[in-house]
């Protein structure tokens, strides 16, 4: 199976035989025999009318051959997650590149327009795997745990794993209180067991 390794904004697909999906555009260089070839988002045509409604656009290529393919986008912060017959939730934009055995799917979180007119956590990752997924600065892990609900800016969420449950908390933000105002004052909480990804910028 291929593998992931991430080194600080750039990503190292290593193939033997094997492929990789990408985003389309990321490849930067690559060393070996390796081909290259235009794929959909995956999940077929009911999950591309789904992106398709949801304002979720991904667009991959799929890398086969042996060798190792350097990837990179926007000079961001690459980290590997691994999922092992688990579900991952994140934006599409936050997606670099993904193993075989993982599919993607989008599911409706009915945030949409109310930030930054992105959605949140709209496309799912399921199966087992490695996903690399790109942050504007170092991704921040933050445990979420029975009892101990996590509150977060949507603006900095990025992705999550594991139990949880999220839900907007409504009133006011911490952006209102410094006179920021967007004139939609919540926040994402997070419950159950799992890991919230958040970056340190706001898009």
């Amino acid at each position: 199976m291929a593998v992931l390794t991430a080194d600080k904004r750039v990503l190292h697909a290593d193939l033997d035989g094997d492929s990789v999906r990408a985003a389309n555009g990321s490849m930067v260089a690559y060393t070996g025999k390796v081909e290259f070839k235009y794929a959909s988002g995956g999940g077929g045509f009911r999950a591309a009318m789904k992106r398709g409604v949801a304002g979720e656009s991904i667009s991959l290529m799929t890398c086969t051959g042996a060798g190792r393919v350097y990837l990179a986008q926007d000079a961001m912060d690459v980290t590997v997650v691994q999922l092992a017959n688990d579900r991952m939730t994140v934006e599409s934009e936050h997606i670099l590149a993904l193993t075989d055995g993982l599919q993607l799917d989008v599911q409706f979180s009915g945030l949409r327009g109310m930030t930054t007119g992105k959605g949140v956590a709209t496309t799912t990752v399921t199966g087992t795997g490695q996903c690399a997924i790109m942050s504007d600065g170092p991704l921040i892990a933050l445990a979420v745990a029975p009892g101990q609900p996590l509150v977060v800016d949507p603006d900095v969420y990025v992705a999550g794993t594991g139990q949880t449950q999220m839900s907007i908390v409504s009133g006011v933000s911490w952006r209102s209180v410094i006179g920021e105002d967007t004139g939609e004052h919540f926040s994402l909480r997070f419950e159950g067991q799992g890991t919230v990804y958040i970056q340190p910028a706001e898009r």
